[in-house]
């Protein structure tokens, strides 16, 4: 076998080589680019569900929701006398 015929070969091999490798790298790219879909779809609907919950706590904490309550479910009332804090009676 000549030189030139050894030169080629190689060259061939190489080039076969480096098809191979960029069709790998091509598919791991685009399992890549399905993984991170599916992650911003999950993340749009966490924040969705975060934005609900935090809705439902606001409404859960209303102080009127909480005064109301407290008085038709637990029967409290406001003390006739009682001292605030930090301010006048």
């Amino acid at each position: 076998m000549s030189r030139a015929m050894v030169i080629v070969s190689v060259l061939v091999l190489a080039n076969l080589a480096s098809a191979v490798a960029v069709i790998k790298v091509k598919h791991a790219s685009r399992e890549l680019q399905h993984d991170l879909q599916v992650l911003r779809v999950d993340q749009d609907q966490l924040k969705v569900e975060w934005t609900q919950l935090r809705l439902e706590e606001s409404t859960w904490g209303n102080h009127d929701r909480v005064r109301r309550l407290a008085r038709s479910e637990l029967g409290m009332s406001v003390p006739k006398h009682y001292i605030v804090l930090g301010g006048t009676p």
